[in-house]
């Protein structure tokens, strides 16, 4: 049975335009790969880090709101361990409400 999740990433603000989006590439069809059904896809830009981490202050945010079996959220979270482009990562399962506020601020986005 599949679950909703949301997984935020952080990549490391020295990369290139063409390699921001070769790295989001990755994830987006690694999840396509293994029958995920991505529901919201978000680049939230360059922001700036609460705290530096591996001694950098920016970073480039990137969210994936998708459904998937829970055997792959292991395999998701290695593949971002092993990716030295990644400096933070954050998965976790949606319950009714935060899907619910999730299509509420997508319908508001959308009327933007």
């Amino acid at each position: 049975m599949a679950n909703q999740y949301e997984t935020v990433f952080i990549l490391t603000p020295v990369l290139s335009d063409e390699q921001l989006k070769e790295a989001v590439e990755k994830y987006r069809e690694l999840l396509k790969e293994n029958g995920c059904t991505i529901i919201n896809d978000e680049m939230w830009g360059l922001r700036k880090l609460a705290y530096p981490i591996q001694k950098k202050s920016t970073g480039f945010y990137q969210l994936f709101e998708f459904k998937a079996d829970p055997l792959f959220i292991d395999k998701l979270e290695l593949t971002f361990r092993r990716d030295e482009r990644i400096l933070r990562f954050l998965t976790f399962r949606l319950d009714k409400h935060a899907i619910s506020y999730n299509v509420r601020r997508r319908e508001k986005l959308a009327a933007q």
